[in-house]
């Protein structure tokens, strides 16, 4: 899994991993689905292998904010959200994409926080949340997952060992499903822009090889760093040929090999990608870390913002891959 927030302390599975009912929008059905609805009743088998049946579109879709953020670049509009949404240090929430945050219902943002009561009395028709890993959905906290899941049917995307763009047509099916038109044309665009920026990107590693890519979590007592195969993104970094460090001691998650400060020269890298969520600490704040400071990759200044838990969607992932292509294309080898 993904942090909820780094505190004090042990940057732990949940650290490193995560971190009223009046205002509900027009949310997402459509003529297509709705006429889907009526051949049968709607239904969609998620990355559990759970199929949620409903007897028609569901309208009221309530889903983790990087899922809805998701839905949204597809042109489908969510009822509420959950989890991390409000801005950080002034600019727009990174795993809130596109969403306007201010007229959607929140229920709750920190971990373990999902306000049930009001999530009643939204009269939900559908959950809708990533798995990392599965089979729990992210942000449904684990004591009261039960009377959750009680109130409407949920699908989970899973996002673990799996690459990027099969996440991305995941959201799509869905999307779809849910009345989404997939030939729209900022959808076209959004996936002509993704396409480009894979290319760019991969042009990048090839022109400027050995360049050495960490991608890296920290917090003022320690710094982790994340096992590429087990990222969605890592993963489809590493197959359009950037060169990524990987981790040698891995946690029982698969996700992390956590680094004291004392150790944080363990793996060598010509480039950081640091983890800019919300909860996450700012190169600011690192730089008072002197073992951090004393890093290669951060005295060369070449550190880039890591949005570990992008929404998967063309849109999303176009910015970031076009980010990283700079930032690799530009990068000194640091031997």
């Amino acid at each position: 899994m993904r942090s909820p927030a780094p505190r004090p302390g042990t940057l732990t599975r949940r650290t490193l991993l995560a971190a009223s009912g009046a205002g509900l929008l027009a949310a997402c059905g459509s003529d297509a689905g709705d006429a889907q609805a009526g051949q049968g009743g709607w239904r969609f088998t998620d990355d559990r292998g759970e199929t949620a049946t409903l007897d028609a579109t569901p309208e009221r879709v309530v889903a983790y904010v990087a899922s809805a953020a998701a839905l949204h670049d597809f042109g489908v509009t969510c009822a509420a959200i959950f989890g991390p949404s409000s801005p950080v240090r002034g600019e727009p929430n990174p795993q809130a994409g596109d969403l306007d945050v201010d007229r959607l219902t929140s229920l709750g943002e920190a971990w373990g926080e999902f306000n049930v009561e009001r999530y009643a009395r939204l009269e939900p028709q559908l959950l809708v949340s990533n798995m990392n890993p599965g089979p729990d959905l992210w942000y449904v906290p684990e004591e009261s997952k039960d009377d959750i899941l009680a109130l409407a049917p949920s699908v989970g995307i899973g996002t673990k060992d799996v690459s990027a763009p099969q996440v991305i047509q995941r959201y799509a099916e869905l999307a779809e499903a849910l009345g989404a038109d997939l030939g729209a044309g900022t959808v076209r665009e959004a996936r002509s822009r993704f396409d480009a920026a894979s290319e760019s990107l991969r042009r990048a590693a090839r022109d400027n090889p050995g360049v050495r890519v960490m991608a890296v979590a920290a917090n003022p007592r320690e710094m982790a760093v994340a096992v590429p195969d087990s990222y969605p993104d890592l993963t489809y970094f590493s197959e359009l040929g950037v060169e990524l460090v990987r981790a040698r001691v891995v946690d029982e998650w698969g996700y992390w090999h956590t680094l004291s400060w004392e150790n944080a020269d363990t793996y060598h890298a010509d480039l950081i990608i640091l983890d800019n969520r919300a909860q996450a600490t700012t190169p600011e704040e690192l730089a008072e870390v002197p073992t951090w400071a004393r890093l290669p990759a951060v005295e060369a200044g070449q550190v880039a913002p890591w949005p570990s838990e992008e929404r998967f969607s063309y849109q999303g992932y176009a910015a970031q891959l076009e980010r990283l292509a700079e930032a690799v294309r530009t990068a000194e080898r640091l031997d």
